[in-house]
């Protein structure tokens, strides 16, 4: 799959990472690992790809960069895929939501996930005991806030970025 993320300060992946061990969950991704996904693209080979971020680019023309913000931490009881709960870094971000609207017009929302499902959110842990979850604070920390300015065009089969973009407006 080939989505379209919002690249993360070091400083977000270290407090998922602090988190997720802390929660002892199952699975915790490692530091380097986390993504907030602005709109999955779709999938296919390397043609397919140039004509989705050709496409993808044409969309962002006019897009100017945006804030973002770390806002709480929260989970995902049931996910729609992989193991559950999940637990997460709640992204608030109105910018973000507006982009994922507009980027949901030319590529088709994945149905429970994206569109009127969409949850900004940075992935720490799944796996992770319910009844840790009940204990996790509101905001165990301060506030994280960035422009974004770019985008990153991710592969996600091989676990890695393939290109980006500038957002200029």
């Amino acid at each position: 799959m080939y989505s379209l993320n919002v690249p993360l300060p070091s400083s977000v992946g270290s407090l998922a990472h602090d988190l997720g061990r802390r929660l002892g969950a199952t699975s915790v991704r490692q530091r380097g690992d986390h993504t907030l996904v602005a709109k999955r693209l779709g999938r296919g080979d390397a043609a397919r790809y140039h004509e989705l971020e050709a496409r993808a680019r044409d969309a962002l023309a006019d897009q100017p960069p945006f804030a973002v913000r770390i806002a709480g931490t929260d989970a995902f009881l049931e996910a729609e895929s992989g193991e559950s709960p999940v637990v997460y870094l709640a992204v608030e971000s109105p910018g973000l939501a507006a982009l994922h609207r507009r980027l949901c017009e030319v590529f088709d929302p994945v149905e429970g996930i994206e569109g009127e499902d969409y949850v900004p959110h940075v992935t720490v842990a799944r796996g992770v005991d319910p009844e840790r979850i009940a204990d996790l604070p509101e905001r165990p920390y301060e506030p994280i806030e960035w422009t974004v300015s770019e985008l990153s065009f991710w592969d996600a089969e091989h676990s890695q970025s393939v290109s980006t973009v500038q957002l200029r407006g």
